[in-house]
């Protein structure tokens, strides 16, 4: 029971729809869209895409690597907060559907997740109450 938890008092803030590139970064195209709206903090509210490639993170701490192309997201979580330098750092978790059919799940690996044509997502800005 040396489980700690936060409760957290604020605000929802603004709504952005957005796209992300071909060849961006899945995380990291997150975080570039939260730095350009000026949300410090915010939460994935819905995605419509697919990737090239995708690679998770597995709970034994190792890389689970899905190869496309075509990789679908068939779900999309996360939430985007400054680290303890001030940059942005999104954590997202998903399901992903390889291009036979099997499913996968779990965080997405910054840098490794390749947005195959175009990424749609909705992003709403979190106000905390300092």
């Amino acid at each position: 029971m040396g489980e700690t938890i936060a409760v957290e008092n604020g605000s929802m803030g603004r709504v952005a729809y957005a796209r992300i590139a071909p060849n961006e970064d899945l995380v990291q195209g997150v975080e570039k869209l939260c730095l350009a709206e000026g949300f410090r903090n915010a939460f994935v509210r819905g995605a419509l895409g697919s990737l090239v490639d995708a690679c998770m993170g597995t709970i034994d701490g190792k890389y689970l690597q899905i190869p496309g192309p075509a990789v679908e997201i068939v779900s999309l979580a996360g939430e985007v907060r400054p680290g303890e330098d001030g940059s942005l750092r999104a954590a997202l978790t998903g399901v992903v559907a390889d291009p036979e059919g099997n499913v996968y799940g779990g965080p997405f690996v910054a840098g490794l997740n390749p947005i195959c044509m175009t990424f749609e997502v909705t992003l709403e800005e979190w106000l905390p109450v300092k």
